[in-house]
């Protein structure tokens, strides 16, 4: 039986924006949201901070919470910090009351109020395939200005439900086509554009391994760490879904969800 453990990795200081997991949003801090989304569909959640105002936050509000190094590049180091100190693993991976591969860890942003059950579930459906080793999600893109939209990457699934390759470009490249007829054109052969969604999941020892690897040649040029995975032969099941979410990234992001948070509530 594979055994889930959701970790939200918030850091405080953000260009853009902040003390971001920790601003109001309706009644409650963003990342009482968050972790009150994942609970309600996974028995272990807890959030990875370097940041004591929301450690205690977290503790305030019931939750449970790790303290981590605040030295880590990115969020993937710090919830596999997060993980080991969780499972009482070594720095290799190996949790001593479950092998590393049973172990799933679901990374979920921290700045993703609006993140749905379904889509954490969706995640664990693809651990059902025992060659999954990592696993994302992306939504089927519907608004032809996003496939231009160099902040939404984008991502190429094969047959299987496999990453081919993710970019900040519009891919695939839709030849001697005007940009109006794209979407158009490449449904006509059976083709959809995904938006590329940035939640994740590992097993343990795969986790253990990426957190190793040397940023690579992909990942510099397009600023996407995923990259550095596949280019080092890992594979990534992506599953699919059509539930919109709001990252807050920004301050208008905040009004954006507020706005998006009334318009629900009022339905």
């Amino acid at each position: 039986m594979i055994r889930f453990i959701g970790i939200i990795p918030a850091r405080y200081a953000s260009t853009r924006f902040p003390g971001k997991p920790l601003v109001r949003l309706g009644d409650k801090a963003v990342i009482q949201h968050v972790y009150e989304k994942a609970s309600a569909v996974l028995d272990e959640v807890y959030v990875a901070t370097d940041d004591e105002r929301i450690f205690s936050a977290v503790e305030a509000f019931g939750g449970k919470v790790v303290m981590t190094s605040p030295t880590h590049p990115s969020g993937t180091d710090r919830v596999f910090e997060a993980a080991t100190k969780v499972l009482g693993a070594s720095d290799v991976g190996i949790c001593p009351e479950h092998s590393q591969e049973d172990t799933v860890i679901i990374n979920i942003q921290g700045d993703e109020p609006f993140i749905h059950k379904t889509q954490i579930m969706s995640l664990c459906e693809c651990f059902e395939d025992a060659s999954t080793q990592i696993a994302t999600l992306a939504k089927p893109i519907t608004d032809a200005q996003v496939i231009f939209n160099p902040n939404s990457p984008k991502v190429v699934i094969d047959n299987n439900g496999f990453a081919m390759y993710f970019s900040r470009n519009p891919m695939p490249y839709n030849r001697n086509c005007d940009r109006e007829q794209w979407m158009d054109n490449a449904k006509a052969v059976g083709l959809n554009y995904h938006k590329h969604i940035g939640l994740y999941a590992y097993r343990m020892n795969v986790l253990a391994e990426i957190t190793r690897l040397p940023v690579s040649s992909l990942e510099q040029v397009e600023k996407l760490e995923q990259l550095r995975w596949l280019q080092n032969g890992y594979r990534i099941k992506v599953a699919l879904t059509d539930t919109e979410t709001i990252g807050i990234d920004t301050p208008e992001d905040l009004k954006r969800a507020e706005e998006f948070m009334k318009i629900n509530i009022e339905k």
